[in-house]
């Protein structure tokens, strides 16, 4: 049911919240500002407002919903079940729609992710400019490669599993690709890389709000791996961004690709008995869990049951607060998510050995960019795949 509001919001979705205030430990935001506006309940509360028209859409408003990482840790602490993803989703569409969120600039960017050549040389332009420094290091970002290693190709229409490549992922951390592609020959099975229009999943559209176009670009990716394989991905935010098409586009096909998509680290615990028994040196390494595989996939456990091959792993002690990263979100609001991966690295060194450096595992790409770039020379972020990989000494021959 969608309401005649504003904002066109589920009203039994808005109505879910009790205001029980649960959801403020898990809010990062709130964790930074102590301000309730701030918060998934402060939030709700003014969609609330605009939908019943005793609130304006304004800048008030505004500014409460650009300001939310959408990392949806608020969901799994929520006894009500509140659908806040949902929710906030559906109201970016409108403010994107009337142009209130998501600058030209910022669409510009976005669109261009559909074009996987164009994203490859405008990664390294990028990383010329780091070099020159010319890149403002509050930006956030990684040291992106000059140059990748070889890329996975479309072979069949019918290997055991597809790794989805996507967009971002391939161009800053392609030898994470090539590290799945390696474990997956390891554990006797095959795959094969998406065919055409399989280069851009479409998440960073939805969080900025432009439902449209990550639509178009769903429905590309469904046409890039047919049959029924599963579809493993080893960038978080890519991996429920996937799973999320079904929803999207509302379509028996969506549904069926949706339920065919699954973490790296989950398809990887599903074969570890065809892995080999690692016999090698064990590494503590510190977990990072990317929010939108512990709070919306729910499949962080499935991480730490890979790693626990070939190392020891370490909790934080946080509960899987967000980083600050957020997709686009650490460009978009560079001071508070300075102020939020502030928290996660304190975290992090609170957690880590008494000396040397620290070796942190995260399964995504903005994460681990993020958090790398705040002290490069105490944390090495690796992704958990390439840790593996690396201990195993698996390698994907050309």
């Amino acid at each position: 049911m969608t309401s005649t509001g504003p904002l066109g919001l589920d009203p039994d979705r808005l109505s879910a919240c009790v205001a029980c205030g649960l959801c403020l430990p898990h809010c990062p935001t709130f964790r930074v500002t102590g301000e309730e506006r701030y918060s998934p309940r402060g939030r709700i509360d003014a969609m609330r407002g605009v939908e019943s028209g005793a609130t304006p859409i304004d800048e008030t408003f505004v500014d409460f919903m650009d300001t939310c990482v959408q990392c949806r840790g608020c969901e799994p602490a929520c006894p009500s079940g509140v659908e806040y993803g949902a929710l906030v989703e559906q109201t970016r569409t409108v403010l994107a729609e009337e142009g209130r969120i998501s600058p030209w600039w910022q669409r510009l960017g976005l669109k261009a992710l559909g074009h996987h050549r164009v994203v490859l040389a405008g990664s390294t332009a990028l990383a010329g400019a780091q070099r020159l420094r010319l890149v403002p290091q509050r930006l956030g970002l990684p040291d992106l490669p000059l140059r990748r290693p070889r890329p996975l190709r479309y072979s069949t229409d019918d290997p055991d599993v597809w790794l989805f490549t996507g967009c971002v992922m391939d161009a800053w951390q392609r030898r994470t690709h090539r590290s799945l592609a390696a474990l997956v020959e390891l554990a006797g099975a095959t795959w094969s890389a998406p065919g055409r229009g399989g280069d851009c999943c479409g998440a960073l559209h939805s969080h900025a709000g432009l439902s449209d176009d990550a639509a178009r670009l769903a429905e590309r990716v469904i046409a890039s791996m047919p049959g029924d394989a599963p579809i493993a991905v080893d960038a978080a935010g890519c991996g429920a961004g996937l799973q999320h098409v079904g929803a999207l586009l509302d379509t028996p096909a969506a549904h069926a690709f949706s339920a065919r998509v699954l973490d790296a680290s989950t398809w990887l615990a599903q074969h570890a008995d065809e892995l080999p028994t690692y016999h090698g040196e064990r590494r503590q390494v510190i977990v990072q869990d990317p929010c939108h595989l512990r709070h919306v996939q729910r499949a962080h456990s499935d991480t730490r049951a890979v790693l626990g091959l070939v190392a020891d792993v370490i909790e934080l002690d946080d509960d899987g607060l967000c980083c600050g990263a957020g997709g686009a979100f650490s460009m978009m609001q560079p001071a508070m998510a300075n102020d939020v991966r502030a928290r996660k690295v304190a975290t992090i060194e609170r957690a880590a050995p008494a000396a040397g450096a620290v070796l942190v595992a995260s399964g995504n790409p903005g994460c681990s960019g993020f958090i790398g770039a705040a002290v490069p020379q105490r944390f090495d972020v690796q992704h958990p795949v390439d840790i593996v990989a690396t201990a195993y000494g698996a390698t994907l021959d050309d």
